[in-house]
């Protein structure tokens, strides 16, 4: 079990097939999908935003809740949850803290800020509850007040860009499927 664990944890960090390859699988397996354009960006567009928040574990759900919401597509929604991985996750989370930290009025940090901070640190290690849900509550809340005006610019971003996608994948695979029939017509007559 432990070998199987490991292989999957392995795969997850880093891919069998490699990164470029898996993220080009990804692409076409999006363009692919047999739903509206809008479906399909409305679907990546929720999963890669909610992929911003700092509730690992939900990022799945949340994504299938919001393109629920905004009619998206739910298989597309899951694929665009791939844009937090672990290797993003580190900097999602810095950027939502400090963008977090500028919304709620901070700036350079304090002597009094400086000494929570170590006070803190002092607490992770610990354990990271050692000292109760208290301990981590500020950080979480100032990282999730950050993501949300991220995760609505990712929103914007990721759906702009899916959609113009998908209608220019459709529109060249159109013109494809036409110039091959007008090939087997003539080639028939």
């Amino acid at each position: 079990m432990a070998s199987s664990f490991l292989g999957r944890l392995r795969n997850t960090l880093w891919p069998k097939m490699g990164w470029r390859r898996y993220g080009t699988y990804l692409s076409k397996r999006v363009l692919r999908l047999s739903a509206s354009p809008h479906a399909i960006a409305a679907g990546v567009a929720s999963g890669a935003a909610v992929s911003m928040l700092p509730l690992v574990g939900l990022h799945f759900l949340l994504g299938f809740v919001l393109a629920y919401l905004v009619r998206g597509n739910m298989v597309a929604a899951a694929i665009g949850t791939v844009w937090g991985n672990p290797l993003t996750f580190p900097l999602f989370f810095a950027l939502s803290y400090e963008v977090g930290h500028r919304l709620l009025g901070g700036g350079d940090v304090s002597l009094a800020e400086s000494a929570r901070f170590e006070s803190t640190g002092e607490q992770l290690s610990q354990g990271l509850f050692a000292g109760g849900l208290d301990a981590i509550w500020p950080t979480f809340q100032t990282m999730f007040i950050g993501a949300i005006p991220i995760a609505v610019l990712v929103f914007a971003l990721f759906y702009v860009l899916v959609r113009w996608l998908v209608i220019r994948f459709r529109t060249a695979r159109q013109k494809r499927l036409a110039l091959k029939r007008a090939r087997r017509a003539e080639s028939e007559t």
